[in-house]
């Protein structure tokens, strides 16, 4: 088997007959048959072969053969977001009256999902904390179908036990779901700790470069085949470009987030002996309290670090306001550095109570490290902070 750097360059789409190096875009919305028979035949599914773009698409085909090879999946779908990989997934996988259980620590979409839009299918969610898995036996019902987490979490960087959490879902026939956006196939298998399905969000560290939305999901191949016919019937699929985008992105992944993880540590190790800061969270710093636990099941710690400014509110703004190299957006996983307040953008749905519970204060600042000179960055933080 070829390392993870070499399949990523090296998996792609058959050539045309034009012999080209870099796979073709295939812009097209459906395709042509030869004959009655085989239309057909195509339809009945008795042949594999693209029918519609809706379906399939070489491009799309080639993204998700890349990403199933690198999280050890057996079959995949591509999602025009995350969030449409998020609820296409869920939504193919439950019925009315089954109920879901899933850490506290999630992206704030995705929580909405779970106290917005599924209580009305009579789909129920019940939340444990990220710090103590032993809270989910007593979370278990006789309808729970699926154990839903992400690791590391957004945005406060806490780091569950995928092996504690397999065990349980496979000791309790569940469906174990995670979101491993954060981390990456490059960093974190999931599939290897005892997830059924794994979902990205290729819009940020996959892509890179802050150019296109996409998801999507890799997993076991008899539910990916739910999840595939759901999925094709409701339309959320990606554009071929996007996917074209993201095959060409994979290929520089390995590269990419081993700059971001080495900027990244620079940084925490950085802001942990700064005066003006409260406290900073980082899976490899050895002060995280699940440092061990980030060691075992990843490679290195990801771009994310989680920090809160002395002086509250207020500090923080003027933190915000005093950034001059860094980029203020929501999203993250870009060459450009990003700095975001959680409590007012990505998390704002959420009251204020949920958002302590899950460790979230109205100071905390999420920096999504990038690419640029590690120098520079800490030098436009130091600025900022005064």
């Amino acid at each position: 088997m070829k390392k993870f750097e070499t399949e990523a360059i090296r998996t792609q789409i058959e050539r045309s007959q034009n012999l080209e190096h870099s796979s073709p875009i295939y812009m097209t919305s459906s395709f042509v048959f030869e004959d009655a028979e085989d239309m057909r035949a195509s339809f009945a599914e008795e042949k594999e072969r693209n029918i519609y773009s809706r379906y399939s698409n070489p491009n799309s085909s080639e993204l998700i053969e890349k990403v199933c090879q690198m999280e050890g999946a057996e079959s995949g779908f591509a999602y025009a977001s995350g969030m449409a990989a998020v609820f296409s997934t869920l939504a193919a996988l439950l019925n009315a009256g089954d109920h879901i259980i899933s850490s506290k620590s999630i992206f704030g979409s995705t929580h909405s999902l779970f106290t917005q839009f599924f209580p009305k299918w009579n789909i129920e969610t019940s939340y444990f904390d990220a710090s103590d898995l032993s809270q989910i036996e007593g979370l278990i019902k006789p309808n729970t179908k699926i154990l839903y987490a992400e690791t590391p979490t957004n945005p406060g960087v806490d780091v569950l036990d995928l092996a504690v959490l397999g065990q349980i879902a496979k000791a309790r026939g569940l469906i174990f779901i995670v979101d491993n956006c954060f981390a990456t196939p490059y960093l974190q298998q999931p599939i290897k700790f005892g997830a059924d399905l794994v979902i990205h969000s290729g819009t940020k560290l996959m892509d890179g470069q802050g150019r296109v939305l996409a998801g999507i999901t890799v997993g076991n191949g008899d539910l990916m085949d739910k999840v595939y016919r759901f999925s094709r019937i409701t339309g959320p699929a990606l554009s071929p470009f996007n996917a074209w985008v993201l095959s060409r992105s994979l290929e520089t992944l390995a590269v990419r987030v081993d700059r971001h993880c080495e900027n990244a540590l620079k940084l925490a190790v950085y802001l942990e002996g700064h005066k003006k800061i409260e406290w900073v969270k980082y899976p490899f710093l050895k002060s995280h309290p699940n440092h061990e636990i980030a060691k075992k099941q990843m490679k290195a710690g990801g771009c994310v670090v989680a920090f809160e400014v002395k002086g509250g509110l207020e500090a923080g703004r003027e933190f915000f306001n005093g950034v001059q190299l860094l980029s203020l957006s929501a999203n993250l996983g870009d060459s450009r550095s990003i700095v975001t307040h959680p409590a007012s953008t990505t998390h704002s749905k959420l009251t204020t109570e949920e958002r302590n519970a899950v460790g979230i204060s109205d100071g905390m600042v999420r920096v999504s490290v990038g690419l640029e000179h590690i120098d520079d960055i800490i030098s436009d933080i130091e600025q900022a902070l005064g």
